[in-house]
């Protein structure tokens, strides 16, 4: 395994971390939720009165920033090497593994973890596990 010097980028990745702990512990402080994506887009799914507002400005929030960003910096080059299906495959996996997870990675590895919960760990393990395993599976015995 080597790595990829000219794409290493840990000043940012850290600063990326902690303004995502910060703001994962601001969200509980203030509003004494997790900051759970999958929990707060749930959330609007089954509305309940009075519940609506924070959770679409939240997502508002969410697809505002890139395009804030822009402005600033070219947006990253996307690169998918996959086909459509595996793409829609993989997100109604990812949708159905959050429904049985009782969260995301974000809920679970985050906010979760920061808070010594138990079942976030054997989640976030779990998330992990099933990420090294398919990109084993896929890399290497599926490889063409």
């Amino acid at each position: 395994m080597t790595i990829d010097w000219s794409n290493f980028t840990p000043w940012s990745s850290l600063a990326g971390g902690i303004v995502l702990g910060v703001a994962s512990a601001l969200f509980v402080l203030m509003n004494g939720r997790i900051l759970g994506i999958s929990g707060i887009i749930g959330g609007l799914v089954k509305r309940s009165a009075g519940d609506s507002g924070w959770r679409i400005a939240f997502v508002l929030g969410l697809l505002a920033a890139p395009a804030a960003w822009s402005l600033f910096a070219p947006p990253a080059a996307a690169r998918i090497d996959a086909g459509w299906l595996a793409v829609v495959a993989a997100g109604l996996l990812v949708g159905i593994g959050t429904r049985y997870g009782a969260g995301c990675t974000s809920g679970h590895g985050v906010c979760g973890l920061s808070r010594l919960s138990p079942r976030s760990l054997a989640a976030t393990i779990a998330f992990m596990a099933a990420g090294f395993a398919t990109v084993f599976v896929t890399r290497h015995l599926l490889a063409r």
